[in-house]
């Protein structure tokens, strides 16, 4: 009769090939998911020049095709901007404390405080549009040129 001997079938934890593997998968999806459920400032305050440049591409766009007047509202002290024609009407309140920290338009100067009102008529606006936003540390500006509706977006303060 042939004996069989059983030696170390009984197991009572895991390898060490097993444990590496475990936590190779949780760093793993640790890596993939953890960026996106902190935001930067900087990522809050892009998000935010991205969004004012797309409405104002928007808008220049609309007023020149559809040959009808569209008033753009920006308030600085309540944080908010919008705009609105015969048939629409948009507005926007600032996210994640963001702000506004200044307006340039040549016929205006400088503003920092207060409302500014820019009509876009049939052929756009008369003038182009510099927006400085700003959260903490981080700055972005964005500029809005009034001849072809293009808007570039840069990060630091610039004119």
């Amino acid at each position: 009769m042939i004996q069989i001997l059983r030696i170390g079938t009984c197991r009572a934890g895991f390898t060490l090939i097993e444990l590496i593997v475990v936590i190779f998968i949780i760093s793993l999806t640790m890596a993939v998911i953890m960026p996106s459920l902190w935001s930067t400032e900087r990522d809050t305050l892009k998000t935010e020049a991205k969004r004012i440049s797309s409405v104002l591409r928007y808008i220049y766009d609309e007023a020149i095709g559809k040959k009808q007047a569209y008033i753009l509202n920006i308030n600085l002290d309540k944080e908010s901007w919008g705009f609105e024609s015969e048939k629409e009407f948009r507005s926007f309140r600032i996210e994640g404390d963001v702000e506004i920290r200044d307006i340039v338009v040549p016929s205006l100067g400088e503003v920092s405080t207060g409302e500014v009102i820019i009509e876009f008529g049939p052929l756009g606006p008369e003038e182009p549009l510099i927006l400085h936003l700003r959260k903490g540390k981080s700055e972005y500006t964005v500029i809005f040129n009034h001849l072809n509706g293009r808007t570039k977006i840069y990060e630091g303060y610039t004119f």
